[in-house]
């Protein structure tokens, strides 16, 4: 990605000082700060509090978490899998990066295991990077059509999003924002809907500042708004990501999406989902009953963090003290909202007979 023209991934290792960094996700957009993991500990914080998140990089980051844990102490591969596996229930990749990570070193070596980790992670970090350049690659293709067949073309293609599944939720380009970058690369002019995406806000905070430092044009709107939008024929399709999907096309994503879903299908919008193959699990065929959605702290809702008239960060609640907050961090998008799945191995109908071709 993009950061005041200089290129940067959401997680990298440094060959000069052997160390793994992220950026800090809680503090953007207002600062951009590099944080150091030294320890499985810091690995787990970093996934738990949300320093990473997103689907592919929360994966990525976990394999990373292994080999910390690993040169701390060799023989604790099973407690350091045990431990990244419980920090974020919902999004699969967590547990297909380190069922991965796993199966190439539980007959290592014990001497051997802190080298194949390394390997290991940094070759599916790479191997990230190379996903979703390829998801946006395909995408961008179905983007193209829609724009060659605007009647108007004297205004932009119109692109609604829901959350943040740009480069800042994997280790570089993304899954929903890989396919605008890819798309404006070829010459399709576009606008992003950027959707707040309450209640952390990673719409208005990450989506935004990884648009503006790509010149992507973008506006910024409540949750509530793009039902309004679509009815004013102003959106020509949604891209949105991923953190679990089922075999049968059912897609768990950010706490609104599904209703985005409802909008865009009553509206005739294309509705899009981006994706790479690790996000689908193939054990599962009923997303609504199936798949864990994860509460998250109250304060969350009841709370809001950003920056005062001086230029500190600060922390107001918004609600009355002592308030029931319910946190629900995902919703699920039944497969027939669903108009096109996008992968690094092609797009494909919410079907499972479609699906099912992937899981080789």
């Amino acid at each position: 990605m993009n950061v005041n023209g200089q290129h940067f991934q959401s997680i990298w290792f440094d060959e000069s000082d052997d160390s793994v960094n992220i950026i800090d996700q809680t503090r953007l957009p207002h600062r951009f700060e590099i944080v150091t993991l030294n320890t499985l500990h810091d690995a787990c914080h970093a996934i738990e509090s949300m320093k990473v998140r997103g689907a592919p990089l929360i994966g990525v980051t976990a394999v990373y978490g292994v080999y910390l844990a690993l040169l701390e102490d060799p023989n604790q591969l099973a407690v350091a899998v045990d431990r990244l596996a419980a920090t974020r229930p919902t999004a699969i990749n967590l547990q297909w990066a380190l069922d991965r990570m796993n199966a190439a070193l539980r007959n290592t070596l014990v001497e051997k295991r802190v080298e194949v980790a390394l390997q290991q992670a940094r070759a599916i970090d790479a191997e990230d990077s190379a996903i979703c350049a390829e998801i946006g690659a395909q995408g961008a293709k179905l983007l193209r059509e829609i724009w060659d067949a605007k009647l108007d073309q004297s205004k932009s293609l119109n692109v609604l999003t829901h959350c943040n599944a740009g480069a800042l939720a994997a280790v570089d380009w993304g899954t929903a924002l890989s396919v605008i970058y890819k798309a404006a690369e070829e010459g399709v002019p576009i606008h992003v809907w950027v959707d707040e995406t309450r209640p952390r806000n990673q719409g208005a905070s990450l989506t935004c500042w990884e648009l503006g430092q790509q010149g992507i044009a973008h506006t910024l709107i409540v949750d509530n708004a793009g039902g309004h939008l679509m009815q004013q024929g102003l959106v020509d399709c949604c891209v949105v990501g991923s953190d679990r999907t089922t075999i049968t096309g059912d897609v768990c994503n950010k706490i609104g999406t599904y209703l985005k879903a409802l909008a865009a299908f009553d509206n005739d919008v294309p509705f899009f989902v981006a994706l790479p193959v690790s996000s689908i699990d193939f054990t599962l065929t009923d997303g609504i009953k199936e798949i864990p959605i994860e509460e998250r702290d109250a304060e969350e809702v009841s709370h809001l963090s950003g920056i005062d008239a001086d230029g500190l960060l600060s922390k107001i609640r918004l609600c009355p003290e002592g308030v029931a907050v319910s946190n629900f961090g995902f919703d699920v998008t039944p497969a027939r909202l669903v108009t096109k799945i996008i992968t690094e191995k092609g797009v494909f109908d919410a079907q499972e007979s479609q699906l099912q071709l992937l899981r080789s």
